[in-house]
């Protein structure tokens, strides 16, 4: 006698799915994190609504980021402590081919660097000055050594401290007019912007793409979970695909996207896959979870789209024939008000 597969257990005292719990879009469709991934998803329908494959639609969405100073993760955004601005991006198609780069300077579109390691190359990741010489050898411009006005700024009155504390949901932080770009810090506080797309063709093919700065001000060196497949990234065109935005350590830690994809492979939708990975990450530390954000996006092969986080104001972005609109995720905790200015 075969016995059941055994599903993990969400613990009964989460709360209860509310109402953005979950649905399911006409393909094609594009998901990306945050309200900036509304950015990302125009780039994208431009290409799915032509019927075009999915691994470009994401690619596009990553450069369109990678260009827009608000969305704070191409060369105009902030640096690590010693002055460096270092990229990571990593992007995934429908046949599982993948390729990622990591602590990658100079160069404005890692993204694109990314796809070409996995389209000309048997490798998946590369680092630092290789990943350069390899865009240098395959034709990217690179682009001055040079902060932007605003970055330089920033990071020399954060070394007055050099006090690092993340702050919850800066991502999404209202901009006031008189600010030049949307910045990581909230009165000398600092963070990190990711941006994550996943998307299902008119094919129905997946393919995902995560681009990212980092944490402002991190260690030199430093690389989260973006451009690592299976943690910031994960694409199986027979299930589904996940990506993640926020404290890249703590996904890294439990392989977060592979998780939520596989979980959806043993019949979880996508909301609940993503609860449950967030769950893991609270039940490791608790009274650490309440002072940070994490959260998921994740598509099934079906169209059906779910997002989960540990604290409240994680949104995400979704484009379609039909809709093109921001929701607001479920989470465990509400997200403590932001400081006065945001």
């Amino acid at each position: 006698m075969k016995s059941a597969a055994v599903l993990p257990v969400i613990a009964a005292a989460e709360p209860v799915l509310g109402a953005n719990s979950g649905q399911k879009f006409a393909r094609p469709v594009v998901v990306s994190t945050w309200d900036s991934g509304m950015t990302a998803n125009a780039a994208a329908w431009r290409i799915l609504k032509a019927k075009g494959r999915a691994i470009d639609a994401v690619e596009a969405a990553a450069r369109a980021s990678e260009e827009e100073p608000s969305c704070c993760v191409g060369l105009e955004a902030y640096p690590d402590r010693d002055g460096y601005v270092t990229l990571d991006a990593s992007i995934m198609d429908h046949r599982s081919n993948c390729g990622s780069v990591v602590y990658l300077q100079q160069i404005k579109h890692p993204i694109s660097v990314a796809r070409k390691l996995m389209e000309t190359t048997k490798h998946v990741l590369l680092a630092g000055d290789g990943a350069l010489q390899f865009a240098r050898e395959n034709g990217f411009e690179v682009m001055p050594r040079k902060l932007s006005a605003d970055a330089e700024k920033e990071w020399k009155e954060w070394l007055k401290k050099s006090e690092y504390k993340p702050v919850i949901n800066i991502e999404n932080r209202k901009i006031s007019q008189n600010e030049k770009s949307a910045p990581y810090t909230i009165n000398g506080a600092v963070n990190h912007d990711t941006m994550g797309t996943i998307a299902l063709d008119a094919g129905g093919d997946l393919s995902g793409a995560c681009t990212t700065s980092g944490m402002a001000f991190k260690m030199h060196g430093r690389v989260g979970d973006s451009p690592i497949i299976g943690a910031g990234l994960f694409v199986d065109n027979k299930v589904g695909a996940a990506t993640s935005s926020g404290v890249g350590e703590e996904v890294i830690r439990i392989c977060g996207t592979h998780l939520i994809v596989e979980l959806m492979r043993f019949g979880y939708s996508p909301t609940r896959a993503c609860r449950e990975a967030v769950r893991r990450i609270v039940d490791r530390d608790r009274a650490a979870a309440k002072e940070m954000q994490v959260g998921f996006i994740a598509i099934s092969r079906t169209g059906e789209v779910g997002a989960f986080a540990i604290q409240s104001g994680f949104t995400y972005s979704v484009t379609n024939s039909g809709t093109s609109k921001v929701f607001a995720s479920d989470s465990i905790f509400k997200a403590p008000p932001q400081q006065p200015g945001s």
